[in-house]
């Protein structure tokens, strides 16, 4: 497949990402619109490696794999964020009884 769908479809996933941070106001639906942005990020990140190691199989078949190797440890650290932002989520919601980012930004008044 050519690299231009890839491109057009991670532009496509990162702009629904930023467009539900910028516009929702709960916090889980923010939090899983940055995962999607994390994804698209690596979907491309893949996509440029695949590329790059068509073009220099030839002269080294190890190239091409740096991408792989930097979207394995984005997800593990994503992987990390979620369990993390997913506990304050949780706290946030039994302490308050919302999960509404308005209503915990009024809390630091």
């Amino acid at each position: 497949m050519k690299i231009e769908y890839y491109i057009v479809l991670a532009i496509a996933l990162f702009c629904i990402g930023v467009t539900g941070v910028l516009i929702r106001r709960n916090a889980i639906i923010i939090f899983m619109c940055v995962e999607l942005m994390l994804n698209a990020v690596n979907l491309l990140l893949v996509a440029f490696s695949k590329m790059h190691h068509v073009a220099g199989a030839v002269a080294n078949p190890a190239a091409g794999i740096d991408g792989q190797l930097f979207v394995f440890f984005i997800m593990v650290v994503a992987a990390a964020e979620v369990s993390v932002g997913l506990a304050i989520i949780v706290m946030m919601y039994r302490n308050t009884h919302s999960v509404d980012v308005n209503f915990l930004n009024r809390l630091k008044h």
